[in-house]
């Protein structure tokens, strides 16, 4: 069978990926190796930068329902949050959703979107040649298929077959220690025992359906390889050592063991294969950045791809994923595994007392507020910003646009994100009129929207912009602050031919 690209791995990242290009036309078939969907959430939140996402997908109203916002979040564990409500964003806030919902939201969009979804399919094999890809499968059933595309994207996890198969190195650190986490159904109802444990560096989460999630790092087990299965036994026993009490788990739903093996692909592509979520950066969950981390990555990757196979795509844009999603990649994984040693080195007797004073300091830092404000920009992902060819671009450039509100002309949004639901670009152009929309729809009008005689609501970082082009994933991608009205022009040309492609 043949399709214009194959999504190997149906999670939170190929999912996301489908409804991307298959928002632009795109033909796309999703391959899973799991006959179900997953029932068990390993990831619970999504992040602010995730949030607006989907706002800007028209996405968000099918989540709010479904989870609970926090405004803050930890860094390390430790006990002064991050506060993400300090943060530029109509969205300054974690909204507490389980993987398995957002799986389901994701895949009931991509089927609306005619994304084929093909559960129990194995992929055994990927190769490639300078026109095409294929990808051989075990089918239900012990039958085996070969799917043909025009690209193959791994979004199949840390052992990547798609990886593999491209030949693209995975350097990293190897596990050094595991933790453990397990939810249950019933636990000690006595007021005050779970903050007992919470106390004592135990996470305890409530989940819908009535379960509680535990999460804890466990000193005299943490050298455990995490293929070792977890017991309910080896449960009780850990929590009884580290708070004093088993806090009545019983019931267990799901026990899973995790390790803090850290791994970065070389590349983000290689020809016609291209890695996006787990298959391109693993590391130990903290601060839950890694379902978020691979969303993102979806985001900037789908209209890029869709561009390619669409046949518009200017030249560079593919590889321009790599360049601005693989730093993004070493951002995380470090910024993990410093928090990932703050936590470890309190379990090391010969390192307790120098450890409880440097978490200490890290505290008293993130009770300041320009500290707070970093960590919290890059854990929620809003700091996120491409830096652009030009040395001379405005500062704008790279950067997420801000959700303000329109009054604009050739436009029923009342804000930004709005504009971007189709995914396609946004020309803001607070002087032009309709001879401007006129010229961008008559090159580029199934491409971009443009809109005119828009009115923001003030954001200071728009203050003498005169117009600004935001890309499909609501980041700049040209802004001037020029009055001059042919030199605008001339610039927007520029700006259009080298991220919307040529005029049609």
């Amino acid at each position: 069978m043949h399709t214009d690209v194959i999504v190997v791995g149906a999670g939170p990242t190929g999912l996301m990926l489908a409804c991307e290009l298959a928002l632009a036309g795109v033909r796309t078939r999703i391959l899973e190796r799991r006959a179900e969907p997953q029932r068990d959430s390993r990831a619970l939140s999504l992040h602010p930068r995730s949030v607006e996402l989907m706002d800007q997908r028209g996405l968000l109203d099918r989540f709010l329902p479904l989870g609970r916002t926090v405004p803050g979040w930890h860094f390390a564990g430790l006990p002064t949050h991050l506060d993400f409500s300090a943060l530029d964003s109509r969205h300054g806030y974690t909204l507490f959703v389980a993987q398995a919902r957002t799986e389901a939201i994701l895949q009931e969009r991509a089927i609306e979107l005619g994304v084929e979804i093909s559960r129990g399919h194995e992929v055994l094999g990927v190769r490639q040649d300078g026109e095409k890809v294929a990808v051989d499968t075990r089918v239900p059933g012990g039958g085996t298929e070969t799917v043909h595309g025009r690209y193959a994207v791994g979004c199949d996890g840390g052992r990547s077959v798609v990886r593999q198969a491209a030949g693209i190195g995975f350097p990293g650190t190897d596990e050094t220690l595991t933790g453990v986490l397990g939810d249950f159904t019933v636990v000690d109802p006595r007021p005050g025992a779970l903050d007992a444990a919470r106390s004592r560096g135990v996470i305890v989460a409530p989940l819908e359906g009535g379960l509680t999630r535990f999460v804890y790092l466990d000193p005299e087990r943490m050298g455990v390889p995490s293929r070792e299965p977890v017991t309910l036994e080896e449960f009780r026993a850990s929590l009884t050592r580290i708070t004093g009490s088993d806090c009545g788990v019983a019931g267990p739903r799901w026990l899973s063991r995790f390790g803090n093996a850290t791994r970065l692909a070389e590349s983000y592509r290689a020809g016609r294969l291209l890695l996006a979520g787990d298959a391109a950066h693993i590391h130990f969950p903290a601060a839950g950045q890694g379902l978020n981390t691979g969303l993102q990555d979806a985001m900037n990757l789908g209209w890029k791809l869709a561009a390619a196979v669409n046949g518009w795509a200017p030249p560079g844009l593919l590889d321009s994923y790599d360049a601005e999603r693989r730093p993004v990649g070493r951002s995380v994984t470090e910024n993990t595994e410093i928090q990932t040693l703050l936590a470890e080195l309190t379990l090391i007797t010969r390192y307790q007392r120098p450890a409880a004073a440097l978490r200490a300091l890290f505290d008293e830092l993130l009770g300041m507020r320009e500290v707070n404000r970093r960590l919290a920009d890059q854990v929620s992902a809003l700091g996120v910003h491409y830096p652009p060819a030009d040395p001379d671009a405005d500062p704008l450039v790279g950067r997420r646009i801000p959700d303000v509100g329109l009054s604009a002309a050739g436009s029923e949004a009342t804000r930004v994100y709005e504009l971007l639901a189709r995914g396609r670009f946004a020309l803001l152009a607070p002087a032009g009129g309709p001879a401007l929309r006129e010229a961008v729809g008559a090159g580029w009008g199934a491409r971009v929207t443009a809109v005119t005689a828009a009115t923001c609501d003030g954001h200071p970082d728009l203050d003498g912009v005169t117009e600004v082009l935001v890309r499909p994933d609501g980041h700049v991608a040209w802004a001037t602050r020029t009055t001059d009205a042919g030199a605008r022009g001339e610039e927007r040309i520029r700006a259009l031919t080298a991220w919307a492609g040529a005029p049609s």
